[in-house]
């Protein structure tokens, strides 16, 4: 009766017909309910699927989504009754109470809604003082300004040589001004500032800008952006159109480890009800149907793996289930004969496409004046605090919500952490006030040495840059928006130009002064605008319509504005309609392509940022790069190999030394990287971060007993300690690994007594050196691994070879041989084109695959000294070599290599086992003795590897001569001989016969 009170006529006694007993039951006590109370009747149906057939398809959607398997399932009486009825089957459903279903629409109708577009909406920025929101924007920006034109001043900067050349950043601004207060905008450039100016104020790295808002001189005042948009040429209605009118949209990058205390400030600052991240949605691809589909249903994961696997993956052009069943003899197979596979494969094929579950836009945010379901419904991510949208970027667009980008961008945590590092030296760099000029970093950038340099790692981009000779800062924007399909082959012009091996031509002199900078050829999208402007007589902003009409390419919008660029040449330039024509044609072919300098420029700087990291202090910026990629271990070993050029030394992991991350120290006369904790595979950054504050707060472990009685609760399991071993962190407290390795659980067995007596906070009976001595942990007495084994153990625990590679020991056979290093393999294509090259690596692993007709190929992982390399080998190559592609074996190669969209592809053509390749070619070694200590060892060595056809001669000094002796016989020297000869003691060196 409370409730009937309460709402009055808008209370219905609600009927269901699923075909439960229960509402059998409950049919007549609801009618009964709604006759004494006058109440009307409704019928309704809880819709879950479309149709009958999606009843177990749907339920198994719901296990997927709960993570639940089938028969976990806690709706199970959900049948097929809850698919979508239409109008007819309800009315026969219902056809003894019509005034249910007549009610329905009733209801429909009471509760019609359309969520309507709105212009869009921003929160009221307090401006203080008393100010408007527009008065606020100026005040901001003319002060910002003002501390810019003082620092330009103080650099001799000629842009601000005297009165009448600053009065043009004054009038620029206040054009703008002018044009964002017109707009109604004031409100989104003081907010954007707000966030921007208190993560600076927190240490956060920011980027300079990013997109088209370095165009913006009010962005530049107002430290939105770090590039002086009239320095380098940057339109603001590029920016922002006063003739075509749209949201202004600032794309920022911040750090990315700490861009997320920025969202929690803007949520902080405008209310956690008026904040939101803004919802994405997943579907399920074939490959994840299956899988899911096979969980859920409690299928053997082995199985289901197989299955999975025989569908193609093609990230770029996805296979359904569908074409997988055409084109997979083996699934076909498969689904017929095995039933539950059958099943399997028929509810994955009804669920692919469909929505697998919900998430939230990598950066972007909405903030509006108001709670904002008020304007749109609000779905709560649980993994977390901060509420999402339920509309979609598109939708919250349309909702009148807008939305603000918060992107993370790794080069600029990279940059912080050298610049940090630096600092430790007590080096102090500002790396937003660098020299532009620095001729060291452009004869670096002119060599090709970019490895870590943002945006100019590719090999195509080092042959580009070794070329160009780039000498400036406009060299380096205008490669970044060269170096694209289509622009691309303008970049053997602009070299030709800059370098005065061809003439530059202009078709109309009104076209140097915008064209100058890029010898003639137009590269951005702002030189189509000032074209447009200067020849024809377009403001920017229209200028800007006929930049989009360009490359939109519609015709009727390129014929209209082909007759008013023809007009406005003739009127302004008295140019004739055929040179017009002509000159509209150019800038057309140009615009389809053309890059936004604003962001060229923008992201130009943060590339001479890193290069000048790179250039000046190479040891803090490969730290730091290597810590921003230190669970990469196809990056580190770029980096390990690029250090080794620069002979930077990499020094090992080691428990008293290391750091939870990569660190800079003192080495030698200069510095050297310090292997980190945390990059050593399974042992857990955070873990090692407790490892090293023990070690900082009570000094470094004197012994391997002194580092179990004080290991941290979290960085102690066996894994971890296994891997660290492995990767020689414990050879200053114990040199011998094999012997730690194989008494990792009398170590933890240790280590968890210690833990137990700390907890305990009892006095042990004994002290002193008895206790020392109960202590002391006893270790078995074995024998180290070899010097081979110890580099597989390192590898396996690091993900790359560190100390050594394998192949050290070949290194004048592979000069015979005339191999090609992996890092090397760019150079050579570039200047050789598609070729047969010769390859040695230690196999890593072997991924075997079926095609979709079928064959078996895979793909083949090699290591040598310079990096890692993959060669796909097809059917009739596994078959040949299927015996020696084994994991740990080292092998010579011959691929046929090419570059394909910008990748080198191996395809294998022969192989072989490197020794047996060496063997064949009878390189000996010679074995400078300084003892005959190692006489019984090099012995049994030489008596492992066997007979071959390689000599071995022994040199011995004697009476102040040497001596050479040669074997009678000949031997195979595999390379693991080589290295298990030169780390005998009692051999000064090995050298080539």
């Amino acid at each position: 009766m409370a409730l009937h009170h309460f709402m009055g006529d808008r209370l219905y006694i609600e009927l269901q017909r699923h075909g439960h007993a229960e509402e059998r039951q409950a049919e007549p006590l609801l009618l009964q309910l709604a006759d004494e109370l006058n109440l009307p009747l409704v019928a309704t149906n809880d819709n879950h699927f479309e149709t009958a057939d999606m009843h177990i398809p749907q339920n198994v959607l719901t296990c997927i989504a709960t993570s639940q398997r089938i028969s976990q399932l806690t709706n199970p009486d959900q049948n097929e009754e809850y698919r979508f009825k239409d109008a007819a089957e309800m009315q026969a459903l219902f056809a003894d109470i019509p005034e249910a279903i007549s009610n329905s629409l009733v209801i429909a109708q009471r509760c019609a809604f359309m969520v309507k577009t709105r212009a869009p909406i921003l929160p009221a920025f307090e401006a203080g003082e008393g100010r408007s929101t527009e008065e606020e924007l100026a005040h901001q920006s003319k002060q910002g300004l003002a501390k810019r034109i003082v620092e330009l001043k103080a650099s001799g900067s000629e842009l601000v040589a005297d009165a009448a050349a600053e009065q043009i950043y004054h009038d620029r601004l206040d054009y703008e001004l002018g044009i964002i207060n017109e707009m109604g905008f004031p409100g989104y450039f003081l907010i954007v500032a707000d966030f921007i100016k208190w993560a600076k104020d927190q240490n956060i790295p920011v980027g300079p800008g990013r997109g088209s808002g370095a165009g913006s001189l009010v962005a530049y005042a107002l430290d939105i952006t770090n590039l002086d948009p009239i320095r380098w040429g940057l339109l603001f209605e590029r920016f922002l159109n006063p003739e075509r009118v749209s949201m202004p949209d600032f794309d920022i990058d911040f750090c990315q480890d700490r861009r997320e205390e920025v969202k929690l400030y803007v949520q902080d600052k405008y209310g956690a009800d008026r904040v939101a991240q803004i919802i994405t949605f997943g579907t399920l691809q074939a490959r994840a149907a299956i899988r899911d589909v096979g969980r859920v249903l409690e299928m053997p994961y082995g199985q289901v793996d197989r299955i999975a696997k025989l569908i193609p993956s093609n990230p770029a052009n996805p296979v359904s289930i569908a074409q997988a069943l055409e084109s997979e003899p083996e699934l076909r197979q498969m689904k017929r004969s095995e039933e539950q596979v059958g099943h399997l494969i028929d509810t994955a094929m009804q669920l692919e496409g469909l929505y697998r579950h919900a998430s939230t836009h990598a950066a972007g945010l909405v903030i509006s004046d108001r709670p904002l379901p008020e304007l749109v419904p609000i779905y709560r991510d649980p993994r977390s605090d901060m509420p999402a949208t339920q509309f979609n970027m598109k939708f919250v667009e349309m909702a009148g919500l807008v939305k603000f980008d918060f992107l993370g961008l790794k080069t600029l945590t990279v940059i912080q952490r050298a610049v940090e590092m630096i600092a430790e030296r007590g080096i102090t760099i500002d790396i937003d006030t660098i020299p532009l000029d620095d001729e060291n970093t452009y004869n670096m950038l002119a060599d090709g040495d970019t490895v870590g340099v943002f945006q100019l790692e590719s090999s195509g981009m080092r042959d580009v840059l070794k070329g160009l000779k780039p000498d400036r800062f406009e060299d380096i924007i205008a490669v970044v928006a060269l170096y694209r399909p289509g622009p691309m082959d303008n970049i053997p012009t602009y070299i030709a130009r800059k370098h005065g091996r061809e003439e530059v031509h202009y078709m109309h002199p009104k076209l140097e002064p915008i064209l100058a900078e890029t010898y003639g050829i137009m590269i951005y999208q702002e030189q189509v605008q000032q074209a447009a402007r200067d020849l024809a007589g377009y403001t920017l902003g229209g200028a800007d319509i006929l930049r989009r009409a360009m490359g939109k390419k519609i015709k009727e919008e390129m014929d209209a504005q082909r007759q008013k660029f023809s007009e406005g040449a003739a009127e302004h330039n008295q140019i004739s309609a055929q040179l017009s024509g002509d000159i509209f044609d150019q800038i057309a072919a140009f615009a389809g392509y053309g890059f936004n300098k604003s962001h060229a420029a923008a992201y130009a700087l943060v590339t001479y940022q890193t290069a000048w990291l790179k250039t000046n202090y190479p040891v803090e910026f490969f730290a730091a790069s290597m810590a921003l990629d230190s669970h990469n271990t196809d990056k580190l070993a770029v980096f390990r190999q690029d250090c080794l050029y620069h002979d930077i030394p990499i020094l090992p992991v080691d428990v008293n030394h290391s750091k939870a991350s990569f660190a800079v120290e003192p080495y030698e006369d200069g510095l050297a990287i310090r292997y980190a904790l945390g990059a050593v595979k399974n042992v857990g950054s955070e873990a090692m971060v407790s490892l090293c504050e023990e070690r900082d707060q009570n000094g470094p472990f004197s012994s391997l007993d002194n580092f179990i009685q004080r290991l941290p609760k979290d960085g102690g399991n066996k894994r971890q300690l296994e891997n660290l071993i492995r990767s020689g962190g414990f050879d200053g407290l114990n040199k011998n690994r094999r012997q730690l390795y194989e008494n990792i659980d009398q170590i933890i067995s240790q280590a968890d007594f210690h833990r137990r007596e700390k907890a305990s906070d009892q006095v042990n009976l004994f002290g002193g050196a008895e206790q020392q001595d109960l202590d002391a942990i006893k270790l078995g007495d074995v024998p180290d691994w070899s010097a081979n084994d110890k580099l597989q153990h390192e590898f396996a625990a690091l993900g790359l070879y560190l100390s050594a590679h394998p192949l050290d020991s070949y290194a004048k056979q592979l000069a015979r041989l005339k191999t090609t290093p992996s890092n090397l393999l760019e150079d050579t294509l570039a200047q050789k084109g598609p070729s047969q090259l010769k390859l040695a690596g230690q196999l890593t692993s072997v991924q075997e695959r079926v095609s979709a007709k079928g064959n078996r190929f895979a793909f083949l992982q090699l290591t040598d000294k310079t990096g890692v390399f993959e060669v796909t080998a097809f059917s009739e190559f596994l078959n040949l070599y299927r015996d020696i592609l084994v994991p740990d074996t080292a092998l010579l190669m011959q691929a046929d290599a090419r570059v394909e969209n910008g990748q080198v592809r191996l395809l294998g053509v022969r192989a072989e086992r490197l020794d047996d390749a060496i063997a064949a070619h009878h390189a000996g070694i010679g074995i400078h003795l300084s003892s005959s200590v190692a006489l019984s060892d090099i012995k049994q060595i030489l008596k492992q590897d066997g007979g071959g056809r390689a000599p071995v001669k022994f040199y011995v000094k004697a009476q102040g001569e040497q001596v050479e002796i040669t074997l009678p016989h000949k031997f195979k020297l595999s390379g693991s001989t080589r290295l298990a000869l030169a780390s005998l003691s009692g051999i000064d060196t090995l050298s080539e016969i």
